[in-house]
């Protein structure tokens, strides 16, 4: 439901972890696993549209059906099956969305930032120009984009999740590095990077994971991780700590549990790399995405925000973004 300018309030929610794109980087297709997995997510995710007025809604799928030869049919599967019709996006579609969902987030007072989505098998990264001035459209201060084509599951899957020594760490981060390294306009903001007027801004299950081992979270809270600031020097040590625990370690705190044990090395390999190639002396973490960005766009096209247009939307949105 929008309320004000350029936000709204979340009238009800789902989120389950399917790993659909395991395998994908050995096999080029989604597993039937996967896809059971991802049918049972979306089957609820119909359900509860299905229980409202839904007025109009814009449903995306990202890397795992892109890269997938399979990709394809399982959209049409999902359509079959959930009735959810699934558009697949592009990664530049992708990387404007997540700007899009977080960009609230961005400090006003900055001159540049750095976005980064960590996903399950890409990562989208945004460089954001602010030098000219803050403005509510952040997508118009892009300067460069990348998507790389590693993300949590597949890293994990060629390096293992399980025990992950120091040298396997390192070498994960380093592939990500030259990833990196191929990215033309990754020196968009050299003047700024490093600097008190930069800072990285991520969202991903990886930076709110971090956040809530750094508050000590007993069980997630997404109000306390939403918007969190971490210095330079904190990144560092919950990422150290992290990655001296065990598994069964990881598995036993509260923030990371069985869902993520074997996956949240992966991500924080990921993030070091992003940061040793974009030092910043602060992180903001994101508990919001590409959902949101899609959400804001949606309301942005009706006009939601316009000077008394609230009033007259608010009804329909409530239906339209359940």
């Amino acid at each position: 439901m929008p309320t004000r300018p350029g936000q709204f309030r979340v009238i009800d929610a789902f989120s389950r972890i399917v790993r659909l794109g395991e395998g994908l980087s050995r096999t080029g297709r989604l597993a039937a696993p996967a896809m059971d997995r991802a049918i049972a997510a979306l089957t609820v995710c119909a359900q509860k549209l299905s229980a409202r007025s839904v007025a109009g809604a814009r449903l995306i799928a990202t890397e795992a059906c892109r890269a997938a030869a399979n990709g394809e049919e399982f959209i049409e599967r999902v359509k079959r099956e959930t009735g959810l019709d699934l558009e697949i996006v592009s990664r530049e579609t992708e990387a404007r969305l997540a700007v899009s969902g977080c960009g609230s987030l961005v400090d006003r007072s900055a001159k540049g930032a750095v976005l980064f989505d960590i996903g399950g098998g890409s990562s989208e990264i945004a460089l954001l120009d602010l030098r000219r001035g803050y403005s509510r459209r952040l997508s118009n201060h892009i300067v460069a984009w990348t998507s790389l084509q590693v993300g949590v599951v597949t890293l994990a899957e060629r390096y293992g999740g399980r025990d992950v020594t120091p040298a396997l760490f390192e070498a994960m981060i380093a592939e990500v590095e030259g990833m990196i390294a191929g990215f033309a306009g990754r020196d968009a903001l050299k003047d700024i990077v490093g600097g008190e007027n930069f800072h990285l801004l991520g969202t991903s299950g990886t930076v709110t994971t971090l956040a809530g081992v750094h508050l000590g979270l007993e069980r997630y809270d997404r109000r306390q991780v939403d918007g969190l600031w971490l210095s330079d020097v904190e990144a560092s040590e919950l990422v150290a700590r992290i990655a001296g625990w065990s598994f069964e370690e990881r598995v036993a705190n509260p923030c990371i549990g069985s869902d993520r044990a074997d996956l949240v090395l992966a991500g924080c390999a990921i993030l070091e790399a992003i940061r040793r190639v974009w030092p910043a002396p602060r992180l903001r973490v994101a508990d919001r995405g590409l959902r949101e960005g899609l959400l804001s766009e949606m309301m942005v096209a009706d006009g939601v925000w316009r000077r008394g247009a609230l009033s007259t939307a608010t009804d329909r949105h409530q239906r339209t973004m359940a």
